[in-house]
């Protein structure tokens, strides 16, 4: 007995205008799904495009447009078009944990309060160069301190400052200018400074006057 389709089926397929190989075809290109609908698709992955190292992306961001001085952290990297917007920006208070900036901004308003912002810069300049340059003591409070170099400093302790002055603000704010090196100081590498009225003859180079004082390295 030769293999076949059963007659009933045969006929009902002949009925319907198919044939078994079309029945074939049909069922190879249509496959059925398990809830009986078409099978979705397959849908290409999506290229992995290259992304940038953090850092660049960090570099790249776009700074905040405005900043005030109640921002207790102001970037480091910060851009200031003038001094004075550098100063402003700048938290008028001290941290009680931070002594070295406390003692800079001392060193700054009793040297310099009354002096122009960058006459006030050059100034913690001094300091802060003389504790990186390896001929003065390694702090900013203890180059304050060194025995004949400050004469408002007497018997190696610093006096005390009336907080609620505006002089002392402008201070701690320069001091943070100065320490986060958010502008140049406009006697860059200065060690050593006297007010106009003094001829001490150092025989130093001198690298710029400001105010009432004038630098030397």
């Amino acid at each position: 007995m030769k293999r076949g389709f059963p007659v009933a089926i045969l006929a009902a397929m002949i009925f319907l205008g198919a044939t078994p190989s079309a029945f074939a075809a049909e069922e190879a290109v249509s496959p059925i799904t398990a809830n009986n609908l078409p099978a979705t698709p397959k849908v290409p992955a999506t290229p992995v495009r290259y992304a940038a190292p953090a850092e660049i992306v960090q570099d790249i961001a776009p700074r905040p447009a405005v900043v005030t001085s109640a921002n207790v952290s102001v970037a480091d990297d910060a851009d200031f078009s003038t001094l004075d917007a550098a100063v402003a920006a700048q938290p008028a208070t001290l941290d009680a944990t931070d002594s070295e900036l406390e003692c800079l901004a001392i060193g700054i308003y009793f040297e310099s309060k009354g002096e122009p912002l960058n006459g006030q810069l050059a100034v913690a300049d001094v300091i802060l160069n003389r504790s990186t340059s390896g001929r003065f003591p390694e702090s900013v409070c203890s180059v304050l301190k060194q025995p004949g170099q400050f004469s408002f400093v007497r018997g190696g302790r610093l006096p005390s400052v009336d907080t609620a002055q505006r002089a002392w603000k402008t201070a701690v704010a320069v001091a943070r200018v100065a320490t986060r090196d958010l502008w140049d100081s406009p006697a860059k590498g200065a060690l050593f400074f006297h007010a106009r009225h003094v001829r001490p003859n150092w025989g130093k180079p001198r690298l710029a006057s400001i105010g009432n004082h004038i630098f030397y390295r």
